[in-house]
């Protein structure tokens, strides 16, 4: 067995110990830095404790607090032009992962020549990125811990990711405080992403033992304590664990990449403006089905993982308890059990098809795919049906 591990992230995870950034990130060597971003987690006063700490520390800082949902190429150019009027030495970001995405993104233009399209695929950065900080405010993409970021180019409709072993942050901060205000919805829909992001990492034709690893266990704590962050809402604990769980999440699939889901779910972004943890959820259980010929094995160690009793259970039997649960969650907390629901429109479908292709994850799912294959799991995914054993079912009744 070959493959290689590499996660340089320093981690440092506790209740309000985003209170401490600003002693963090003075052993950095950090004087002034750019807080990245959005007018939401300004509003809802996140970052009161965060510039506080800088204060306290005698860190200098500007705020650059216009990300959009789906990040676009316009909003880096805007951002990097920011970084450079104010001679910042760091980026910061405070948010989900368009916050940490679009700062991964300035990092990388702050010191790099061209535009940041140009920097499409995998590699391609030439000089190390400035120093990269991440505070998420989210327990979804994981992207404090990735070696990627995502960006919309609008011109084209076309999410494209940047992949590089230089985009790792220097260091993330894991306060759990910081999630308490999150909605229901958005609750569920980042969770739902770490999810995918463990599942198809789990499922990764890139996969070995150390990915795999920390994705069975971001699944183990997703399916316990999702709920509780979602119906509790202030349960410290749980929202604690799912920002642990999506931060595995990201350490295995920045080693493994993911699948279909994602490429699928990038286009959906791009086209649609969707965001990108409720497609990626409404998505998961139509390409479980598709791959599940494929890899049923994973999929019952998934099922296990997701608490199912499998003792008296065939292989593949167990593979689909692992998509009913999937489908299970989702409608627990009211995610869409299809795509139309989400505003997608087949009269796009070519389009789709043909930037989905176009993605790395498609190379790496564990079945191997055509360009038909991804129409047919879009149209299903459309109308809500899965097919089990040649019989057609609707989501809602399975």
């Amino acid at each position: 067995m070959s493959f290689n591990y590499y996660m340089p992230t320093r981690v440092k995870c506790g209740n309000g110990i985003s209170k401490e950034t600003g002693e963090l990130i003075k052993e950095l060597g950090i004087s002034k830095v750019l807080i990245v971003t959005d007018r939401g987690v300004r509003s809802a006063n996140l970052l009161d404790g965060i510039e506080n700490s800088l204060l306290t520390s005698h860190v200098d800082y500007e705020i650059f607090d216009e990300v959009e949902r789906n990040p676009s190429a316009d909003t880096i150019r805007k951002g990097t032009k920011y970084f450079k009027q104010y001679n910042c030495h760091a980026v910061m970001a405070v948010g989900g992962g368009s916050a940490i995405d679009t700062a991964k993104a300035i990092a990388v233009m702050a010191v790099n020549p061209g535009d940041i399209i140009d920097y499409e695929g995998v590699e391609k950065i030439e000089v190390h990125p400035l120093p990269i900080v991440a505070i998420p405010t989210t327990a979804g993409t994981g992207s404090e811990t990735t070696n990627s970021t995502v960006i919309t180019n609008k011109e084209t409709s076309f999410k494209f990711g940047v992949l590089s072993s230089y985009l790792f942050s220097d260091l993330a901060i894991l306060d759990p405080a910081l999630t308490l205000q999150l909605p229901q919805e958005i609750t569920a829909a980042t969770g739902m992403d770490a999810l995918t992001h463990a599942i198809e990492s789990y499922t990764s034709k890139a996969a070995n033992p150390v990915s795999q690893g920390y994705a069975i266990q971001a699944i183990k704590l997703i399916v316990e304590h999702l709920p509780k962050a979602y119906f509790r809402g202030t349960d410290l604990v749980s929202r604690e664990k799912m920002l642990v769980a999506a931060m595995l999440a990201g350490v295995a699939f920045s080693q493994s990449r993911l699948g279909n889901v994602h490429a699928i779910s990038h286009t959906l972004g791009g086209v649609f403006n969707i965001p990108h943890g409720i497609a990626n959820a409404a998505l998961l259980p139509f390409v479980m089905n598709f791959n599940l010929p494929a890899c049923a094995e994973q999929y019952k160690d998934i099922a296990i993982a997701l608490g199912v009793d499998v003792s008296n259970l065939t292989k593949m039997e167990a593979a689909q308890k692992a998509i009913e649960v999937v489908i299970n969650m989702n409608k627990s907390m009211n995610i869409p059990l299809n795509i139309k629901d989400l505003g997608v429109s087949l009269q796009a479908l070519p389009k789709l098809v043909e930037d989905s292709m176009r993605s790395g994850n498609v190379l790496i799912n564990p079945r191997l795919t055509k360009a038909a294959d991804i129409g047919s799991i879009i149209e299903n995914a459309f109308y809500g049906n899965l097919e089990i054993n040649g019989i057609r079912r609707e989501v809602s009744v399975y």
